[in-house]
């Protein structure tokens, strides 16, 4: 086992706070190269071990960049760890995940029935909270009862390190989480000590390859090639409040982003609507800018 390993996790975990699927992905990255030191081979050669992993470039990139984090812990604990200078991050082109449409997400509501009223309910509702809200589907089943305050209007959402941020409700969702709550929930979940806001089947806290079968199954029935990914709402949800003039601080803030840069890559607004936004709003848009030859009869 790699030294330290029980300290680097704690670390991970107990100081730094990082979510539980973060922590999931450096066990796997560092068991990677645990695999890859039994090989004997220079550390150079760790590219070409993770190439011959069929890992996508990111995955690649993102294991190199565990075992990076893993080796500046080691140094501050004094014990050397020659492949941070070794090791460099490869470049990987930052795909922006195509924001599900209007149109579309209309298909995905209408496909996304249930066994029963409640449980098409509960589905609805998972699309409209993913698409209003921009969540990610850890924020979605972290979510609990008690994180709902409809006479304030708002819902606590526990992100990314455990950080929490109070979202504003629309009339809309604060009329489905009621309807919800006063309704559709108990027919759905039969343990009264279960306190997650959306259950499964079981009554139980959905994982996250609950939604993502469930987005699957939706999908399908609603005649996609493709299935819907989970990113996708939370780009639209940007995206169209881009395009309604929120500014990217207010966008940033909701989303939960630490770094505005990072919101601005979810936050690409299409060639045609800036066009239109420059004929409709630009200074320029009630001026008369017809150009005429110059009058050269006296030169």
């Amino acid at each position: 086992m790699l030294p330290m390993w029980v300290e680097f996790f704690e670390d991970l975990e107990l100081v730094r706070g990082r979510s539980k699927n973060t922590i999931s992905a450096y066990r796997r990255d560092l068991l990677l190269y645990e695999d890859f030191k039994k090989l004997s081979k220079p550390v150079s050669a760790y590219y070409k071990f993770l190439q011959k992993k069929e890992l996508s470039k990111s995955s690649q990139a993102r294991a190199i960049s565990s075992l990076r984090t893993y080796c500046k812990f080691l140094e501050r604990n004094d014990i050397p760890a020659p492949e941070l200078r070794e090791l460099k991050l490869p470049k990987v082109e930052k795909k922006i995940p195509k924001p599900i449409s209007l149109e579309e997400f209309d298909q995905l509501v209408k496909a996304a029935v249930g066994k029963n009223d409640s449980h098409t309910y509960r589905n609805r509702l998972c699309l409209y909270l993913m698409f209003g809200l921009g969540l990610r589907v850890s924020e979605l089943i972290d979510l609990d009862v008690e994180s709902v305050h409809l006479d304030e209007g708002t819902l606590l959402v526990v992100g990314k390190g455990s950080k929490e941020r109070v979202l504003p409700l629309s009339s809309a969702l604060i009329e489905m989480l009621s309807t919800y709550l006063e309704s559709h929930r108990s027919e759905i979940c039969f343990d009264v000590k279960e306190r997650s806001l959306i259950v499964n089947k079981k009554s139980n806290r959905p994982s996250r390859i609950d939604i993502w079968r469930w987005l699957d199954t939706w999908s399908k029935v609603a005649g996609f090639k493709e299935r819907v990914h989970p990113h996708q709402f939370r780009h639209a949800c940007a995206t169209s409040l881009l395009e309604n003039g929120a500014n990217l601080r207010s966008i940033q803030v909701l989303l939960g982003h630490t770094s505005l840069q990072t919101t601005q890559m979810y936050t690409s607004v299409s060639k045609g609507h800036l066009n239109q936004t420059l004929d409709e709003k630009h200074p320029f848009a009630e001026v008369d800018l017809e150009l005429k030859k110059p009058d050269l009869s006296d030169t």
